[in-house]
């Protein structure tokens, strides 16, 4: 079977991990998460680095370190994975959905114009499957309208908007460290921001919120620690990241150039203005094809391709569905439907990439 999505560790990773358990710094302190801390938010543009748990307790705290809470609206697209509705919700605050551009699978800046309202504290910007945000109208609007804008660049490590990183653009940036991710610390994620004061919230919230007297408690915080064994696999990999996003690039060149006569598929994009990573290779279905998505990926399956079906757009979510059961969302309605991502693992061989785009193609009726 071809996977879908798998880790390369081919750098330091297991000698900075064996360093961690020699020198016996294998728990929440040590001096690789610093490193990894300095060295993922100098390449993203930016002066501050809070290493966390996860791409979710990243989101979490950066709704948290800007106060965002109980009667806050926080704007986000349909079409993600629950995480950003997710960590709204524990924020306190009240997710409110928009629609996402046909072309790039992001964020629609038009719809979002349409639903600022005064309880408006931030917009989730999402940087879809590796193709960043039209990032300028909404940081315009939220300058306009005096909100705060949050960049969930899980997905996106390395991407470009404008010649700038994705996750230094807005006020925070949050990533995730997933095994499938372009870097990888098995889990764990990482805020990164130029606001001092957002940086130093995020944090003292991921360590219980502990400060002098260490037992005496003002604020609650939470246990997002990230482990110095993590983070040793982190720099490590942050060593490799210009190698990684050139091979992810490299591996979807590939794919287009061998799927970009199937009239029947629609292929991701790269905006002018953008710099696209491809974290995953998605590909919609078009009427032509002949097939659903669903039987596709069987088929697929079957002969020796794991796929993976494009993200349930949030309405439609069983967990969030009183709170947008009249609401309609077309364009993520559609992407969930016909979307799927083929394998995009950065261990690809080409002869793999042939094979799995040829099957793909050979599913056609």
């Amino acid at each position: 079977m071809i996977p879908v999505c798998e880790p390369v560790l081919d750098g330091n990773e297991e000698r900075y991990v064996l360093d961690c358990l020699r020198s016996n710094w294998i728990s929440s302190s040590g001096r690789y998460i610093t490193d990894f801390e300095e060295r993922f938010s100098s390449y993203c543009g930016v002066t501050h680095g809070i290493a966390c748990s996860s791409g979710t307790a990243a989101l979490h705290l950066a709704l948290k370190a800007l106060n965002i809470g109980p009667g806050d609206e926080v704007i986000i697209p349909c079409f993600t994975l629950i995480v950003a509705a997710n960590t709204v919700l524990m924020a306190g605050a009240t997710p409110v959905l928009v629609d996402v551009d046909p072309d790039t699978w992001c964020m629609d800046p038009r719809q979002v114009a349409a639903r600022l309202t005064p309880r408006t504290k931030a917009i989730m910007a999402v940087h879809m499957y590796g193709h960043p945000c039209d990032m300028d109208p909404i940081l315009e609007m939220a300058r306009r309208h005096g909100c705060f804008v949050i960049e969930d660049a899980s997905e996106a490590h390395g991407a470009e908007y404008k010649g700038r990183k994705v996750g230094g653009i807005g006020d925070a940036g949050c990533f995730g460290f997933y095994g499938n991710k372009i870097i990888t610390t098995g889990e764990g994620g990482m805020v990164v921001t130029n606001r001092e004061a957002v940086a130093a919230r995020a944090h003292l919230l991921r360590n219980q919120a502990f400060e002098e007297p260490r037992f005496v408690h003002r604020d609650i915080g939470f246990n997002y620690r990230l482990t110095n064994l993590q983070a040793a696999i982190g720099l490590a990999q942050c060593e490799k990241l210009k190698e990684k996003v050139e091979r992810k690039r490299a591996l979807a060149e590939s794919y287009r150039r061998l799927l970009a006569g199937a009239a029947e598929l629609t292929l991701p994009v790269e905006a002018p203005w953008a710099r696209n990573v491809y974290w995953m290779y998605g590909v919609l279905l078009r009427d032509g094809f002949g097939r659903s998505r669903d039987e596709t990926m069987r088929m697929l399956h079957e002969r020796g391709v794991e796929t993976r079906p494009f993200f349930h757009p949030l309405h439609r979510q069983p967990a969030l569905a009183d709170r947008f059961k009249n609401d309609r969302y077309p364009v993520s309605e559609n992407l969930a439907t016909r979307g799927l991502y083929i394998p995009s693992g950065l261990g690809l061989t080409a002869a793999q990439i042939e094979e799995v785009a040829g099957k793909l193609l050979a599913c056609r009726t």
